[in-house]
């Protein structure tokens, strides 16, 4: 009896745990979470309030802009790895030219080499 208990709890544990592998994907964030996300991030810049209030518009537009962009490739059914980047360069871009307009020199050295890179989706690295 003991050894039956022991094997079922054994394999109760070994399927949790391989279920629990599969990572499960997880939900997206809406561009309004994305965008209240990243000005939290900005801290750091310390924005006045008009330039928080422009900031977070450009980041509201663009995270808009980004998740349309996306639902409309998935729609097509042929997400293109290339095309799907060019696209976020091209976004990105625009966006990075809306926030120099507002941004000091110093704050939009620190959005590029500190801040952005934390924007980004963090990938669990390969087993390859």
């Amino acid at each position: 009896m003991k050894k039956q208990i022991a094997l079922l709890l054994t394999t109760a544990l070994l399927s949790f745990t391989a279920v629990n592998a599969q990572g499960g994907g997880g939900q997206r964030q809406t561009p309004e979470e994305r965008t209240k996300a990243t000005m939290e991030k900005l801290g750091p810049l310390s924005l006045s309030p008009e330039v928080t209030k422009k900031t977070e518009a450009i980041f509201a537009e663009y995270n808009t802009t980004w998740q349309k962009t996306m639902d409309e490739m998935r729609a097509s059914g042929s997400v293109d790895r290339d095309a799907m980047m060019a696209k976020r360069k091209e976004q990105s871009d625009a966006r990075d030219l809306k926030l120099k307009a507002i941004f000091t020199e110093d704050q939009m050295k620190k959005w590029k080499d500190e801040i952005e890179p934390t924007t980004r989706q963090q990938r669990a690295p390969s087993n390859n």
